[in-house]
Order: structure tokens, then sequence, then C-alpha cells
């Protein structure tokens, strides 16, 4: 998606709230192979800094906007702001020693505009043409001002339209990870939306039908899966910053990098050992009930409105995969696996990747965070 050639690349970099993630993976014998990781864990503003809104919305990108404005968004990062991404961008591919120059980036579900037209049975020539149409009706900037890119879902029916899952991000967010990535010395080949490679890193080819909770620093972003592509897609203001406020609050500390480290710490705790703590089950959902409901209620959101299209009417979806810096939260998995009905677990975006076995803790731990990068990483290799 939004490809700048057919260079090939096993480097996935994803910038978040939470910090930067990479993977570079090796192709040996069409297995992807892992040769070296990254991270950090400071707070970015990037998703602040990329473009001017007169209001923060949720659930970006779902519904049309009634006035459009004249223009795109404006990006309002100088030259030193680019330089910063880039540097830290550089620190983090020389601390892992990386040896690729060509990556794929992450865009934020807040950047990109998603939807998905029904559009009649026409030949290859008027496909673009009808589709520009349609689309310019509904999306929130200027057609000029966007870059599109779209993909005709599969559809076992017999009809005379097609369903098109259509993705579009401003040319000014384009521009800004280029000039990013173009000073960290790296090659830009290709961005793509969040959910695409978190589809890759924990769906794969599984064609069921499954919903994405990536629970990050800033916001929690849900997704539902169908036919191994991403169909839907929404977030909220909740996640691992509000969690750290509850539990500064509660115990009393000043929020920071302490915190989240205790946050780390006690989560871990309580997920290797359920039974063997002082803190029942019931005392932590109330505590983090302001985190824990707004997610539940929008998993039921996401089911509700995915159900309601007509074409959706019988393909309830199967699990919940959790994923994102802070999808350890305790009892969480469970608690929504009860009150769903169905199989909820914490995905293993490393499943689908070769690495030695020693360091299967340590990649374990990670996992959560890494889901993005390394599905950025696996769209040159599988």
């Amino acid at each position: 998606m939004f490809g700048f050639g057919k260079l090939r690349s096993y480097l996935g970099i994803d910038l978040g709230a939470g910090g930067v993630k990479l993977v570079e993976l090796r192709n040996e014998k069409k297995r992807a192979v892992l040769h070296t990781y990254g991270f950090t864990e400071s707070a970015q503003d990037i998703h602040q800094l990329l473009f001017k809104q007169e209001a923060a919305e949720e659930n970006v990108g779902l519904r049309p906007i009634e006035q459009k404005p004249a223009t795109a968004p404006v990006i309002l990062v100088d030259q030193s702001k680019i330089t910063a991404y880039a540097s830290i961008i550089r620190a983090v591919c020389d601390e892992a020693k990386v040896q690729s120059k060509i990556a794929v980036a992450s865009l934020p579900v807040s950047t990109v505009f998603h939807a998905i037209v029904t559009l009649p049975m026409v030949k290859r020539e008027e496909f673009d043409r009808i589709m520009r149409a349609e689309i310019k009706k509904l999306l929130p900037y200027p057609l000029e001002d966007m870059v599109i890119d779209s993909q005709v879902l599969p559809d076992v029916s017999e009809t005379k339209t097609q369903r098109v899952l259509v993705n579009a991000v401003p040319r000014a967010i384009v521009v800004f990870y280029t000039k990013v990535f173009q000073e960290a010395g790296l090659t830009l080949e290709s961005l793509e939306p969040e959910s695409i490679a978190l589809a890759r890193s924990l769906v794969g080819k599984d064609k069921a039908t499954q919903v994405i909770v990536d629970i990050g620093a800033e916001r929690t972003n849900f997704f539902i899966v169908d036919q191994a592509v991403p169909v839907t897609h929404h977030s909220i203001e909740r996640g691992g910053d509000k969690m750290n406020a509850i539990l500064a609050a509660t115990l009393g500390l000043e929020p920071g990098k302490t915190t989240e480290q205790l946050k780390h710490d006690v989560f871990s705790y309580l997920m290797a050992h359920p039974n063997e703590t002082a803190i029942k089950k019931e005392q932590f959902l109330i505590v983090f009930n302001s985190i824990i409901e707004p997610i539940l209620k929008e998993i039921e959101y996401s089911l509700e409105l995915y159900l309601r299209q007509s074409a959706n009417q019988d393909k309830r979806p199967e699990k919940v995969i959790l994923t994102g810096g802070s999808a350890l939260l305790p009892y969480l998995a469970e608690h929504i696996s009860e009150k769903f009905k169905m199989k909820c677990y914490i995905g293993d975006p490393w499943g689908r990747v070769v690495y030695q076995n020693g360091l299967r803790p340590i990649l374990q731990a990670i996992a959560p965070r890494m889901s993005v990068a390394i599905g950025l990483a696996l769209r040159n290799v599988l």
C-alpha cells in the first residue's frame, strides 16, 4: 500500500506514541528469520504533530465529515522535528546493528481514512474513475490532496456488485514520513496502515472473522478482520497512559517512567501468578473499570456495526486478539471472553518468525508492543 517502488525490504519500523519499534527479518528458504530488533520507550508526540485539527474526534475515519475543509491537514512540524525523529530512528538502527536500508513504516489509525464502498462490476479501465468518484463523496479532504489505495474484497456471492476496501491518507503525511526516513539514511519503500501490519503478524492467512484490539500508549484501536483483511476500524482515547495515571493515583506515586516500569512488573506478576496474590480479580477490575468498560463497549459497538451490514449477518467473529504495549492488563482477556462468549487471548506476532530458542523469554515479554513492526517486516518476506 502507498508503495514507492518494487525494492525488497525486510525492515519494519513502527513510529508510535509509545516509542520507535523496529524489526529486521531475513528470508531464508521462504521462512522469516529474525535478524535483529530494537525499540525505545520514550513517549512521542508524533500523532499530535502530524496535522492540524480543530477538534479531536473519536472514531476517526469511520463517519463522513459533513462540512469538508477546503484543504487537507497542514503539517505543523518544522525541520527540527523531522531531524529529531530521524535521529531517534537512526540511533535505534545503529544500536540494533540493522543492515537493511529499505524500510516499510506504519501509518497510525488516526491519519487514515478507511471505508468499504460497493461498486458495480465494470471493466478494468473504468474501475478507477468510478471508484474515485464514489469515495470523493466520503473523503474528509479534497481528493487531490489524498493518496488512495484500494482492494477488491473477496466475495463468494453471485452478484453484479463488488465491495472495495479503500484506505486514504493526506499527501502531506506521506511527504512528512518520506523526509524523516530520508534524513535517517533509509529508503521508505512503503507506508502501511497499522491495521494491515497487525493482520499480517497476528492473523496471517486465517480466513476466520476475528477482532483485533490494539491497546497503545494513547489510544486503543479496534479492527474486525475478515478473510485476513481488516474491514472495519475505529479507536478511543484510552490506553497505557491512562493505566499509568490510575496506577499512580492508586499508589500515591508521581506519573512517569517509574510508574511505567511498575505497571509492567505488576501486570506481569499478576498474569504469571493469578492464584498467588492478595489482589482479587473483582478488586482489580473495579480499579481499572474506567479503562476496561470503554474497551468492552467499543468491542460491542464494532460487532453491532459489522453484523448490521447485510453481507455480514452470518459472520459473527470467532475470537478476539489482544495486542499493543498495554495488552497485558490482567484479567482483561478472561473478562472479554466471559462477556462475549468467544475465545480471547494475547496474540503472538512472533508465531510466523524463526528465532533462537534462547531469545524466547525476552521476545515473548515484548511481543505485544512489537506486533506492528513485525507485520511491516513480514510484508516482503512471506
